[in-house]
């Protein structure tokens, strides 16, 4: 698995976001990023599940405190990331 990325749905932001699509998926993505390496580097046998809430407040912890309020992903996307992190598929160095 590649390194995974935020694209947001243009139809649910509101104009404002829209405007500011390009640098929030940037954000988003560079969190998630990040996210998923410290999770892979500190994985330890925990189920998948786990790894999956791991991951959300990870990425959450690495926003503005406003973005990560509002920040909604696709949880079944998140727990893709998820089955990859534990399966050894994705973030190896």
């Amino acid at each position: 698995m590649s390194e995974p990325h935020v694209t947001l749905d243009p139809s649910g932001l509101d104009p404002v976001q829209r405007k500011l699509r390009g640098p929030l998926e940037d954000q988003l993505t560079s969190a998630l990023q990040a996210a998923t390496g410290r999770v892979r580097a500190s994985y330890a046998g925990e189920p998948v599940e786990q790894v999956c809430q791991r991951l959300l407040d990870e990425t959450r912890s690495g926003l503005h405190p406003d973005i990560a309020a509002g920040f909604t992903p696709d949880m079944d996307e998140f727990c893709r990331v998820a089955v990859a992190i534990v399966r050894g598929e994705v973030g190896q160095p």
